[in-house]
């Protein structure tokens, strides 16, 4: 609130708009999105500079807030970037088609950008960290240990030996980071953004939305799906990890990976959660 009235910008409330390994804030009458993060455990920069460059593209992306110099701000140990409000209904308001076709366009302003990225191997290589030491992830039994760092390293192989055509992805383009806006729908939290095949992507979404994407490789997808299953899993045995119900989330993951083919959309097993 502070930064925000230091740059002008009129704020007497913060209301909590999502609290995990991140805070999200909708400041007040300013109506300002704020998102907070602590310094050295963020890529704000990165996703500001991002937002900087797919405003020049037809990218469907949340815009940074333009009554204020887009940058990040930092102060008491935290880092603050400012962006537009928008607001959102229910996601289960967006139809699979509006929801292919905006994935379509932003994977189509994202061919446009040239910015450095990690690769999709790179974030598989952190939840294999996670998952190859007992010490970052103790809550974790042996045979859930084995079946993550076995499912990780074979379904990372087989996606990279395909060969499939990279690109720059959003990384997590699933329903909790899409916005249904006056100006349509628009794809938020860009520091998960990577470079891979568009399948990575479509591993995040529900079922009917890939079905409706064109030139899908279904063998690819059906990979990748598994290997999003098994990462996300291994984020939710981090003792950090601040996402609501992690632990449950973590195990109905698991349940997932035992049981085998038809492998669910992430989209399936998180969704089972929020119904319960």
């Amino acid at each position: 609130m502070s930064i925000a009235s230091g740059l002008d910008l009129p704020v007497d409330d913060a209301v909590v708009l999502h609290n995990s390994n991140k805070l999200a804030l909708r400041l007040l009458p300013c109506d300002v999105l704020a998102r907070v993060a602590h310094v050295g455990q963020e890529a704000a920069q990165f996703e500001v500079e991002l937002a900087r460059r797919f405003a020049e593209t037809r990218a469907p992306v949340g815009a940074l807030e333009p009554r204020v110099e887009p940058r990040v701000y930092e102060r008491d140990g935290f880092v603050v970037t400012l962006w537009t409000y928008y607001e959102s209904g229910a996601p289960s308001e967006i139809s699979p088609a509006d929801y292919a076709n905006a994935l379509v366009q932003l994977h189509a302003g994202m061919r446009t950008v040239d910015v450095p990225a990690r690769h999709f191997a790179d974030r598989v290589a952190e939840a294999q960290q996670l998952v190859g030491s007992r010490d970052r992830t103790p809550g974790l039994a042996d045979a859930d240990r084995e079946l993550l760092r076995s499912t990780l390293r074979i379904r990372r192989r087989a996606i990279e030996d395909r060969g499939a055509a990279e690109q720059l992805l959003h990384g997590e383009p699933h329903p909790g980071n899409v916005l249904s806006t006056k100006s349509g729908l628009r794809f938020i939290d860009l520091e998960t953004c990577c470079r891979g095949p568009v399948e990575f992507d479509l591993a995040h979404v529900p079922e009917e939305v890939s079905a409706l994407y064109p030139d899908v490789d279904h063998d690819l997808l059906r990979e990748c799906r598994i290997l999003v299953l098994a990462m996300v899993a291994a984020w939710r045995w981090d003792p950090d990890d601040q996402f609501p119900n992690g632990k449950q989330a973590g195990r109905e993951l698991l349940a997932a990976l035992r049981k085998g083919p038809p492998w669910p959309a992430l989209h399936t097993v998180m969704g089972r959660l929020d119904d319960q």
